[in-house]
């Protein structure tokens, strides 16, 4: 038994706004039949005893403090800007 047809796989073209030949869509429906009965197979595995993960590896997002820190002065940071005005930065225009 498909676990999707062919007017499934037309639909969410539709949706994405894709346009398939007929010979496309047969080809797709029978690819992600295949890969929704691979997706059902992991629901098959006993998990019972396993616990929840987000990653393979025991990892740890180690950060720093996030504290406020003063910046450069302006003027330094102005030093090495090709075109400035007013202390402001000076780009060309992409808008016509």
């Amino acid at each position: 038994m498909s676990r999707i047809s062919k007017d499934d796989v037309q639909h969410v073209a539709h949706l994405s706004r894709l346009t398939f030949t007929e010979e496309e869509i047969e080809k797709f429906t029978t690819q992600l039949d295949e890969i929704i009965g691979l997706a059902e197979q992991l629901n098959e595995v006993n998990t019972a005893n396993v616990k929840p993960t987000s990653h393979v590896l025991d990892m740890k997002n180690v950060m720093r403090e996030d504290v406020a820190e003063p910046g450069l002065p302006r003027e330094e940071l102005l030093r090495n800007v090709p075109d400035q005005k007013d202390g402001q930065i000076r780009v060309p225009s992409i808008i016509e």
